[in-house]
């Protein structure tokens, strides 16, 4: 039985991502600031196709940090006009990542 769990958690449907592709970037803001200094939370834009293991994965890897839980948001385009004509912006994925107590990413 622990062998098919084994297998199915090596085996992944879908595109593979590297850790730079999957954090685009953070995302600092006024409540960003404020969920990272009292809350041990940060947020990031991530690539689309990235899963919350993804991401898991890509923070640990590139600030060197233990992860807690990772939260995952779709965010949709926002219209938007131009002179004449009406558009909309790109649609997007953020996450929000809790880390261990003793774990901190400075990002200033």
């Amino acid at each position: 039985m622990a062998e098919l769990q084994d297998k199915r958690k090596v085996r992944k449907k879908g595109i593979q991502l590297e850790p730079h592709q999957v954090v685009l970037r953070p995302l600092v803001t006024e409540k960003g600031v404020y969920h990272s200094s009292e809350l041990n939370q940060y947020a990031f834009e991530i690539h689309p196709m990235a899963t919350k293991a993804d991401v898991k994965l890509a923070v640990e890897e590139l600030f060197n940090v233990k992860v807690v839980k990772v939260r995952t948001q779709t965010r949709l385009g926002k219209p938007r006009r131009y002179r004449f004509r009406q558009g909309y912006t790109k649609d997007w994925k953020k996450a929000i990542v809790s880390l261990d107590s003793e774990s901190r990413i400075d990002f200033f």
